[in-house]
């Protein structure tokens, strides 16, 4: 309820009565310093007939507002970050197998030696395809090389877009998860479980060894030993921590990431004790080494 002049103006002003988008927006971005005699205004203004006709138009409105709210947060959940993560190592996937390609034929171009330096320049991954994709064609081998090292960028780029999507909005989504490992790894956890409801029903030892199931089952069918971690590894108390109390680094760490998961699910509100209590028991683990 906003305008030049609050004692004269209301979310209403100037509003076509069945355009609910600009009423919505009206009603959600404006304010007035006191509370106006709305039903009055709205009827003098033309924008209702009778005080029953304004009371009518504002529960409409309110309605399309929570709706779109809704929807608005669907768009934003937990599964947007899965969709995302997924994506994110897609594109990276795709765009080092693609790097190596390229590095490939460029090496195969040694006809002259500006060919052959220029070749040299494309054998470092996607950092090799940045400087082909600067190159002048001067062949139409080369014109298609750099058409290849151009998508290449792209897709690399891409995957700097969608990892600032994920570093963005998991906070909203999980606070306490993000916050403990990071939003990368926050949604990794998410795409691995199925979303933050699964990853908040599951145990501990199962947050655990999440990514590491290909080792888990040689394990149960007596191939190998038992994973001690799986994509938490990635995360500094873990990867950080001297081998032989790596266990009960994941162990703690991953104690902690269920009940992080669970908060979120059931409250979604940031807990700072749940992160406090990780600090203290990733120290007195640390404290271990310098004793050793």
């Amino acid at each position: 309820m906003s305008g030049s002049n609050p004692e004269q103006t209301g979310w209403f002003t100037d509003l076509d009565p069945g355009d609910l988008e600009a009423a919505t927006t009206a009603i959600s971005d404006g304010e007035v310093d006191q509370p106006q005699n709305w039903p009055i205004k709205a009827i003098e203004s033309g924008f209702a007939t009778d005080e029953d006709g304004y009371y009518n138009k504002l529960h409409e409105v309110t309605l399309h507002a929570t709706r779109e709210a809704v929807r608005e947060r669907d768009r934003a959940d937990d599964q947007q970050l899965v969709h995302t993560i997924r994506a994110m190592d897609d594109t990276e996937r795709t765009a080092n197998e693609l790097a190596e390609r390229l590095a490939e034929w460029a090496g195969s171009l040694t006809d002259g030696s500006e060919v052959e330096a220029r070749a040299t320049d494309a054998l470092g991954g996607i950092d090799g395809a940045r400087a082909v994709a600067e190159w002048t064609p001067q062949s139409p081998a080369e014109e298609r090389l750099v058409s290849l090292a151009e998508r290449i960028v792209d897709l690399d780029d891409e995957r700097a877009a969608l990892r600032s999507f994920v570093e963005s909005n998991a906070p909203a989504v999980a606070p306490n998860l993000a916050e403990m490992a990071g939003p990368v790894l926050a949604a990794r956890l998410l795409s691995l479980a199925g979303g933050l409801e699964s990853l908040a029903k599951k145990p501990a030892g199962t947050v655990q060894v999440l990514g590491a199931e290909d080792a888990l089952f040689a394990h149960l069918r007596g191939r190998g030993s038992s994973p001690k971690h799986g994509v938490i590894f990635t995360h500094e108390y873990v990867r950080g921590t001297h081998p032989e109390n790596r266990g009960s680094a994941a162990r703690a760490f991953a104690g902690k990431l269920a009940i992080a998961a669970r908060i979120d699910y059931y409250s979604g509100e940031f807990k700072p004790s749940v992160h406090d209590d990780l600090d203290e028991r990733m120290a007195t683990i640390r404290a271990r080494e310098e004793d050793e």
